[in-house]
């Protein structure tokens, strides 16, 4: 992996959403054809014999990469959304995240005992909406459950590691 490459293209906005936060934006990361590619490339590798059937990716960054590796993983892409986005039935998990409570949905039957899953979003900082991503796809009862994030903040006071249960692999690109 190319790091040099995409830290070039990484984009820090110092003080938002709040003051003291040092967001990490990384749409600047997908609008650079070579970056996109890298990572791409990289997630690919990382994944190609895991055996992965479905892809799961939390709105909205997470939708991104997400879906490029399930098709070259030859996988299904399935959407975690915020409430109220997705139609028809579906299941849900709540929980807390640095900035208040949140919830996640996923559709029912998008998801069965067979597969095995990988979870992608962008970032992994408290591991709150990881966490519950987890708890959510558990609740499909699939084979296995991994996680992926393109970057880990370990530097800023974050512990997202801590927040998820042992038994999941997690993976995340870069750390920061």
């Amino acid at each position: 992996m190319n790091k040099e490459l995409i830290m070039n293209n990484l984009r820090s906005i110092p003080d938002w959403p709040i003051p003291g936060v040092n967001f990490r934006d990384v749409t600047t990361l997908f609008k650079d054809a070579a970056t996109l590619n890298e990572l791409s490339d990289t997630l690919y590798e990382m994944y190609k014999d895991a055996g992965i059937t479905k892809v799961v990716g939390i709105e909205s960054r997470g939708f991104i990469m997400g879906a490029i590796l399930a098709v070259r993983l030859g996988a299904g892409f399935v959407l975690c959304r915020k409430p109220g986005k997705l139609p028809g039935k579906i299941v849900r998990e709540s929980y807390q995240k640095e900035y208040g409570t949140d919830t996640i949905e996923i559709h029912e039957g998008s998801i069965d005992e067979n597969d095995v899953v990988l979870i992608h979003d962008d970032i992994l900082a408290t591991g709150g909406t990881f966490a519950a991503a987890c708890r959510l796809v558990k609740k499909f009862n699939p084979k296995k459950v991994s996680f992926n994030a393109l970057i880990e903040l370990v530097n800023e006071g974050f512990v997202g590691r801590d927040a998820l249960p042992e038994d999941i692999d997690v993976k995340c690109l870069l750390q920061l």
